[in-house]
């Protein structure tokens, strides 16, 4: 029995086995996607390039999840040390305004809601995408591959087809109510009025053909050049305010990680508008001063504090997050340690609390997340999405492409941090996080599960660190989760510890689980990596062993040469 499970209270088996390699690992959130980035890393790519790669079969393969016309953010560790973050998130049309939507509630749990649903579901939801010309700027600056290479496995998955997995079906059926309003998005998955059943052949003979004219022209024929015009005309007719401007003005933003530390690990991950790092550096630094390792993985005593901090933070989140080029976000101060200290002295032990804001969401659960690794040292964290399932839940006749429904994550009430304005890029919770020792990375994970992220990254962060599980234990261990109101409970964790928690004052909630499948990579000092998914989506590892053979091998020796000497 490892130590962790010596001081547990909630003991656990995984599920799915863990892959260890030393030439490569990518772990995405399908097998196809997955074997796309090894199939790049064998061919020659770097990390990159297979990240780019997974990204576009993605598109194809959980295309509720995440496409060309959604938004994303990459952390990127290159092989020389040198760390950046791409933002590739949605923005807000230029005529968009703070009161181009109805809300139809001043209170939660309605308050970010909008008359009709109009920035949910249809036209009106579509906000500017940035992932096509995210991917490719990051695949052209750091890859080695050209983009016909990274389109081939997307383009093949298309065009053939590929069976489809239970978790797919199941998301047809949640959304079947608003797909069936739009004849093409019907067609492909609810034909005859159904949806696909799991092993069925979905072909996607239009998608297939947009990608191989990426595949030639590059991503100006989305921002600004031909394929934009046909779906921002397509758009524009149907009460969209996305335009062609909206496409050829678009731009990604390079950033700095944000970073801190925890019990001597470096945590770096993407700043501000994604709050997911400042939210877990402020929870660790929070937590650093108990000894958690001590009283143990899944005790009441241990998730007595870690749903305290989480409550601290999100009054935090809530008050300060948002675009840094509209909104003045104080990252320095929430991610202080002394700001931290402030707030412990407020949480009570003994007792559950409730927190205002220290300082002065609407996000979709839906999102898909890849890390990859390769021999040479370069780790793509990278975290994309369409927001909700199947974006606005349209489709641009045509062409196969999903749009967002980004515009559902502003607040539809004007005078806000959320609020909606013209070019405004949208608040993500989203957490690639990257943990280094001494300079030296020790792991790299991610996970989608909107405003639940920055909570489960965290205790994958704990269970790394505190608790000293495996990669693959770090992944499947059950998490917890609040934002002040009830406290989510997966129901991996027992009987006892749940009543215990609730005799805290905490109004305890049983669900199936928080947030989406992980996807992490543990690093080895002598190379050897080690990929793990989680079972709370169709994550796979896959890694690249074996290489080359020995310098001056031949199939055929000569004789002569192995001769022994006299």
């Amino acid at each position: 029995m490892s130590d962790w499970r010596a001081r547990s209270g909630s003991p656990f088996t995984c599920e799915k086995t863990a892959v260890r390699a030393s030439r490569g690992m990518a772990v995405t959130n399908h097998p196809l996607a997955s074997a796309a980035a090894v199939e790049i890393l064998a061919a020659g790519g770097n990390a990159i390039d297979a990240t780019v790669a997974a990204l576009f079969t993605l598109t194809v393969v959980e295309p509720m999840m995440v496409g060309i016309f959604g938004g994303g953010t990459a952390l990127i560790r290159l092989a020389d040390g040198r760390e950046t973050v791409i933002d590739g998130l949605a923005t807000a049309p230029a005529i968009a305004r703070s009161d181009s939507y109805k809300p139809v509630s001043d209170t939660w749990p309605d308050y970010m809601e909008a008359a009709g649903r109009e920035n949910r579901v249809g036209p009106k939801a579509v906000a500017v995408p940035g992932n096509l010309k995210a991917w490719c700027e990051v695949a052209e600056r750091f890859g080695r591959l050209g983009l016909d290479a990274l389109l081939e496995p997307a383009i093949r998955h298309a065009a053939r087809g590929f069976r489809i997995t239970p978790y797919l079906t199941a998301c047809i059926e949640d959304t079947a109510p608003d797909l069936s309003l739009d004849p093409p998005i019907a067609g492909l998955f609810l034909p005859g009025g159904r949806a696909l059943s799991p092993g069925s052949l979905l072909v996607q003979p239009d998608y297939a053909a947009t990608l191989r004219r990426i595949a030639c022209e590059g991503p100006d024929l989305l921002y600004g050049g031909a394929l934009g015009r046909e779906v921002s005309a397509y758009l524009e007719s149907v009460g969209s305010f996305v335009r062609l401007d909206d496409l050829a003005a678009y731009g990604t933003v390079e950033r700095e990680p944000v970073r801190g530390t925890y019990r001597g690990v470096e945590i770096v991950g993407p700043p501000p508008p994604c709050s997911g790092a400042v939210h877990t550096i402020q929870i660790l630094n929070m937590l650093e001063a108990f000894d958690l390792g001590a009283s143990g993985f899944g005790t009441p005593e241990t998730l007595h504090l870690v749903l305290e901090c989480l409550k601290v933070a999100a009054a935090d989140r809530r008050a300060a997050t948002a675009d840094p080029a509209f909104v003045d976000v104080p990252q320095a101060r929430l991610i202080s340690k002394d700001y931290a200290a402030l707030r412990r002295t407020e949480i009570d032990p003994g007792r559950a609390g409730v927190y205002a804001a220290g300082v002065g969401s609407n996000e979709s659960a839906n999102t898909t997340h890849v890390t990859i690794a390769d021999a040479d040292g370069n780790i793509v964290t990278s975290t994309q999405t369409i927001n909700s399932l199947f974006g606005a839940r349209i489709m641009v006749p045509g062409t196969g492409i999903i749009p967002n429904n980004y515009m559902s994550l502003f607040d539809p009430h004007p005078g806000f941090a959320l609020s909606l304005q013209p070019g405004k890029r949208i608040t993500s919770g989203i957490t690639a996080l990257i943990g280094k020792r001494d300079g030296r990375p020790l792991f790299a994970l991610g996970l989608p599960g909107a405003h639940r992220i920055p909570a489960s990254a965290m205790q994958a962060v704990l269970n790394f660190v505190d608790h000293g599980m495996s990669v693959q234990e770090v992944v499947e261990a059950p998490r917890v989760f609040t934002w002040g109101q009830e406290a989510e409970i997966e129901r991996g964790f027992p009987a006892d510890v749940r009543s215990a928690l609730s005799r805290l004052g905490h109004d305890v909630a049983l669900v199936d689980h928080v947030a989406g499948g992980m996807c992490a990579i543990a690093f080895e000092p002598d190379g050897v990596m080690t990929g793990a998914a989680c079972w709370r989506a169709d994550g796979v590892p896959m890694g690249l062993g074996g290489g080359l053979a020995r310098r001056g091998t031949s199939f055929w020796p000569d004789p002569r040469r192995s001769r022994p000497a006299n």
